[in-house]
């Protein structure tokens, strides 16, 4: 998988930190870095929260 500017972007505009995400989430900072470098890919439950903190919708991750 490639990188997912997509996501650091939404991440960014909302001015918060990989750190943040996770804590919000309930994950890892370095799981969550493995989201966002396409290393991983989230858990439907996973990627719901994530979209709901980011505002987008979480079947972009699947797309």
């Amino acid at each position: 998988m490639k990188r997912r500017d997509w996501l650091i972007k939404y991440r960014e505009k909302k001015g918060l930190s990989q750190s943040d995400v996770a804590k919000q989430t309930e994950i890892t900072q370095q799981m969550y870095s493995y989201i966002e470098n396409g290393t991983r890919r989230p858990r439907p439950e996973l990627a719901k929260k994530i979209a709901d903190i980011l505002n987008f919708s979480w079947t972009r991750f699947y797309e």
